[in-house]
């Protein structure tokens, strides 16, 4: 009689335990919104790495949830204010969409010395805590990466200064309106999921590009006569933050896995899903593929790129001189550190 009462209490307490240990552990579920589609290698690549990083370090206790194309907000123009707002707990987006918020941020985005999305990548992360960190205190900063626009894709001839002048092309980012201006451009500002009709209706005459968005998903080959490259390089910079509140409350140790992915890894894996995508781009032009059968592709020469980077190197104090009026007077001294 004893041995059966002494069974079942360890049984209660063998179940008491385990239920202890269970309530312990709860699993988290985070909400990660961005405006491009399910099939674009930010999805497909990098969100799948960081899913798959938080599950792994957290034995399946942190997981998130990918709501792509807008699903959670359509377009990439308010992503920052919602992930502040905590309508995703997590968000992807573009800086330049915010330039207000991150003027110092962007200073990335002209062309320097950087020639491609690691490099320039390397540069941002280099300058962050002395110049950036200030920008993002209304959120938890997972990742800081670029994207660089190293090509034309247009419905005409933009090879030359000639070539340009008149010529309505998107840039990559606003700041560099006034370099596009020197050249002769006339810019016109779209967000990228507008590009493929604003070419094939004449809208415009040409966009900044990464090489791969000639290929799907963008399928910018199907509209566009011309792709042009050895251009100035410019860049797009992006974010992926995660609202603060949400952040704050999660476990100690769900805290400790996102600060661990956070920073120079997150950030580099993001230049990495960019600068594999664009040489993928590459090699597909390499194939001579049948989708860009019917469009020319053309080097700028050295003369005329020679022509176009010192234009845009005097357009650059132009630049300057408007965030000094903004009260960053020190713009110079941070384009240059990004620089070195």
């Amino acid at each position: 009689m004893k041995l059966q009462i002494r069974k079942k209490v360890v049984s209660v307490l063998m179940a008491t335990g385990l239920t202890m240990a269970f309530t312990n552990v709860v699993a988290e579920e985070l909400s990660v919104a961005t405006f491009i589609p399910p099939q674009h290698h930010i999805n497909s690549f990098y969100f799948d790495w960081f899913g798959k990083e938080l599950a792994k370090r957290s034995n399946g206790s942190l997981n998130i949830k990918v709501y792509p194309a807008g699903q959670l907000g359509a377009g990439p123009v308010q992503q920052y204010k919602r992930v502040v707002e905590g309508v995703a707990d997590i968000a992807f987006g573009l800086q330049t969409y915010s330039p207000t918020i991150f003027p110092k941020s962007i200073l990335i985005v002209p062309p320097g010395k950087a020639t491609n999305a690691l490099e320039a990548t390397e540069a941002l992360l280099s300058v962050y805590d002395e110049h950036l960190a200030d920008e993002y205190q209304d959120v938890k900063l997972i990742g800081l990466f670029t994207v660089a626009g190293d090509a034309w894709a247009s419905t005409k001839d933009i090879s030359t200064l000639d070539g340009l002048n008149g010529s309505k092309i998107v840039p990559f980012a606003t700041m560099v309106t006034p370099l596009m201006e020197a050249m002769g451009v006339v810019p016109v500002q779209m967000p990228v999921t507008e590009m493929y009709t604003g070419l094939s209706t004449g809208t415009i005459d040409g966009t900044t590009i990464s090489p791969a968005q000639m290929d799907k998903p963008w399928n910018f080959s199907e509209v566009s006569t011309h792709y042009i490259d050895n251009i100035p390089v410019s860049f797009a910079v992006f974010f992926v933050a995660m609202n603060k509140e949400r952040y704050e409350g999660l476990s100690d140790e769900h805290r400790a896995i996102i600060d661990e992915i956070s920073g120079e890894t997150a950030s580099m894996m993001g230049a990495k899903s960019f600068h594999n995508e664009g040489e993928r781009g590459k090699a597909w032009h390499a194939t001579k593929p049948a989708a860009m059968a019917e469009v020319n592709s053309i080097s700028v020469s050295a003369e005329e790129r020679a022509k176009m980077d010192a234009i845009i190197a005097e357009a650059m104090k132009g630049i300057f001189a408007e965030y000094a009026e903004r009260g960053i007077d020190n713009a110079e001294e941070i384009f240059n550190a990004m620089n070195k």
